[in-house]
């Protein structure tokens, strides 16, 4: 899969929207965690990264990003973290983790189920796996953007390109880790977005799902304009805009907390 190119600015236009789902995995960490090596896979600009720095000062805490655009931004932050840019599909730590945070990024990769066994398996004993993906394969805007993408002139330039791909169900996330684990929590929620401005759903979308198909317009900006004028009256129609000005956007998201197998130990201290 070819790397999208990001847009740090674009991507946070809908950051306080964006960041319910971060804020209430974060929110699902075990009590009693006390992590010395936190990973957070997919970083992005680096905020979460940030805050778990903050949250765990004595921590060693890394942010790993395949964005340069997003790591130039996170370098910006005023928090020890060690910024390291790399694809995480082929990410391996070089001491067991006691904490791996991938919010919004694993959609992005491929074969989940060896994935978060991989994962699991560079824990440390008692160490955390947190994650949340969207399931934004079967909503009603990604749906629209594939169709779009095939129907108009531009079909050939964007036929060969990945997107993200349909989630497994929660029950084969369990089971990819639940062997190697005390505790696996998994659950889904819809948020309902309430988003300001023109166009909005198709600017949401400007700053993750539509990515790799404006990377690879890059080189036509009139098939790249022509294609979002396009989506953005597909989308327009679809999730029209509210008599006071707002458009709702529904959003279901899949969420996974485990803990590796170890008891009290590298990473936790005795449960309150």
């Amino acid at each position: 899969m070819t790397s999208p190119a990001w847009d740090p600015h674009q991507y946070n236009r809908f950051e306080r929207q964006r960041d319910r789902a971060a804020i209430d995995l974060l929110s699902h960490l075990p009590d009693d965690l006390d992590p010395h090596e936190v990973w957070d896979i997919g970083c992005g600009t680096g905020q979460h990264a940030a805050l778990l720095k903050r949250r765990w000062p004595g921590a060693r805490v890394h942010g790993l990003d395949s964005s340069a655009a997003m790591l130039e931004q996170a370098r910006g932050l005023p928090d020890d973290v060690r910024w390291v840019q790399d694809d995480l599909q082929s990410w391996a730590p070089d001491a067991p983790v006691d904490l791996i945070l991938a919010n919004a990024s694993l959609q992005w990769a491929q074969d989940h189920a060896a994935l978060f066994r991989r994962m699991t398996e560079a824990l440390a004993p008692g160490g955390v796996l947190a994650v949340q993906m969207p399931m934004a394969w079967e909503t009603r805007h990604h749906t629209l953007m594939r169709q779009t993408a095939a129907e108009g002139p531009w079909r050939e330039r964007l036929s060969g390109v990945d997107t993200i791909q349909p989630l497994l169900g929660a029950e084969a996330y369990y089971d990819a880790v639940a062997d190697l684990c005390e505790e696996v929590d998994t659950w889904s929620t819809t948020y309902l977005h309430v988003l300001e401005g023109d166009d909005a759903v198709l600017e949401w979308m400007k700053g993750t799902a539509l990515r790799p198909y404006l990377t690879a317009l890059c080189e036509d900006p009139a098939s790249r304009d022509a294609f979002l004028t396009r989506l953005g009256q597909v989308l327009g129609q679809a999730f029209p805009k509210r008599p006071e000005g707002r458009t709702l956007l529904p959003f279901p998201r899949l969420f996974l907390v485990a803990r590796r197998r170890g008891g009290a130990g590298a990473g936790s201290r005795p449960g309150r």
